[in-house]
């Protein structure tokens, strides 16, 4: 587990590790919320502590504050607060900040949560919200994104329940709610409402990760679908985009266009395919599936890795053509992708997707990826590769004696306990 805090500069494309003395301590599937007040605030509340022999394991309720423009950290101290839990979810809304779900597991027993909590920045005053209609079950590692219209949207997550002694069933949700002040006023009552939406929904998962667009649509990268048996667990880990538009109510799925060509562009009929959003729910028909490539690296100590790399087809384009699109025969070559993994970190910045690390796993190994991504999101061509994956990076630490894998504790945001039970995935 790490508590050390990076920053990225997009001008000089480097990292820069800050030493910032009296940070929180180490952790991982917490939350992090940027708010613009005094300057800047990074917030941060809960998540686990994990020690690699497993020894110790334990779920924060902590509130920390770095102020960004005296680059201190400050630990908030406010009663009435959420209890300690990780793979909880937390928004910036007007003045609050806004957090629901989350887990807590112990040796003995594990819950899960989907009660709603307010900390007004203003006041620095938790309050447990109670709003009205049927919400969403209990759960963590959920979708949690503010809409254009001013409501909150929950989707997906992860839940498990007993089913016999020693015998537990993780469930991947896929149900969607908007959480919305009755009156839009922030001292006002809030209400659940369940929706449906149209267009090209994602296939179930957990572990995805959010970012919100420009055009203020939310954006879903990756995950891992699980295959789980009463003594194993597999998982089919994921690469693919998709977006929702919460002002049409609708799912897209998001598709590269590939990389400009110099062919000559030509005008596309537009009486050939009327309906230009049905054709990017469909992320287009008739389009080459994307190729599966396999690829061996090696680490410092020896063990081989296969990586599976997605390498989308030429002209597999998503996003609807514009009048003057390039055909997909004038498409360059392969679009190499992120390859599948859950947890990774995403960031919107001048129109632009940055993409960083996650977990995968291969055999019985969790690797953790350190590579970065960019995404030009008006042009939805192609990845560009900031920093590529280096497998000499990766530490493996030595099995515990009683044959649990201990890299639990590196930073794969997992449970903290049982090996193999699932729960790595719902950070």
């Amino acid at each position: 587990m790490y508590n050390e805090l990076y920053i990225y500069n997009i001008r000089k494309d480097s990292w820069t590790k800050m030493e910032i003395p009296n940070p929180p301590p180490r952790r991982c599937a917490h939350q992090a919320v940027v708010v613009p007040q005094g300057g800047g605030q990074l917030w941060i509340f809960g998540g686990e502590f994990a020690s690699p022999d497993g020894e110790q394991f334990y779920h924060y309720k902590d509130l920390w504050v770095l102020h960004l423009a005296t680059k201190t950290w400050e630990q908030v101290r406010s009663t009435g607060g959420p209890s300690g839990r990780s793979g909880h979810r937390m928004v910036a809304w007007k003045r609050q900040l806004i957090l629901f779900g989350g887990f807590h597991e112990s040796t003995r027993d594990y819950i899960y949560y989907n009660d709603v909590y307010a900390f007004n920045l203003d006041t620095f005053v938790w309050s447990r919200l109670a709003p009205l209609g049927a919400g969403p079950t209990p759960r963590s590692g959920c979708q949690m994104s503010v809409t254009p219209q001013g409501s909150i949207v929950i989707y997906g997550g992860y839940s498990k329940q007993r089913v016999k002694k020693d015998v537990d069933r993780g469930t991947q949700h896929s149900d969607m709610f908007l959480l919305q002040p009755e009156d839009g006023r922030e001292a006002g009552r809030w209400a659940w409402t369940r929706i449906n939406p149209a267009g090209a929904k994602p296939t179930p998962r957990s572990g995805f990760s959010v970012a919100v667009t420009p055009n203020h649509q939310t954006l879903l990268f990756g995950g891992v679908c699980d295959e789980e048996e009463e003594e194993s667990l597999e998982g089919d880990f994921l690469n693919d985009l998709h977006f929702y538009d919460a002002t049409r109510g609708r799912w897209f799925a998001g598709q590269l266009k590939g990389p400009k060509s110099d062919k000559k562009k030509r005008r596309r009929d537009k009486t050939a395919e009327p309906g230009g959003a049905d054709q990017q729910g469909r992320g287009g028909a008739g389009a080459q599936g994307p190729l599966e490539v396999l690829r061996e690296v090696a680490t410092e100590d020896g063990t081989v890795v296969t990586t599976k790399q997605m390498v989308a087809a030429p002209g597999s384009a998503g996003q609807p053509l514009s009048d003057e699109e390039d055909s997909p025969d004038a498409a360059g070559g392969p679009v190499v992708e992120p390859s599948p993994r859950s947890n990774a970190m995403l960031a919107v910045k001048h129109g632009r997707l940055y993409l960083y690390g996650g977990m995968f796993e291969a055999g019985d190994r969790q690797v953790t990826l350190s590579d970065l991504y960019c995404l030009d999101l008006h042009k939805m061509q192609e990845w560009t590769v900031l920093v590529e994956m280096d497998p000499g990076t990766q530490e493996w630490l030595e099995e515990t004696d009683s044959g649990e894998s201990s890299e639990e504790g590196e930073g794969a945001e997992d449970s903290g306990g049982e090996a193999g039970d699932g729960l790595s995935r719902q950070a």
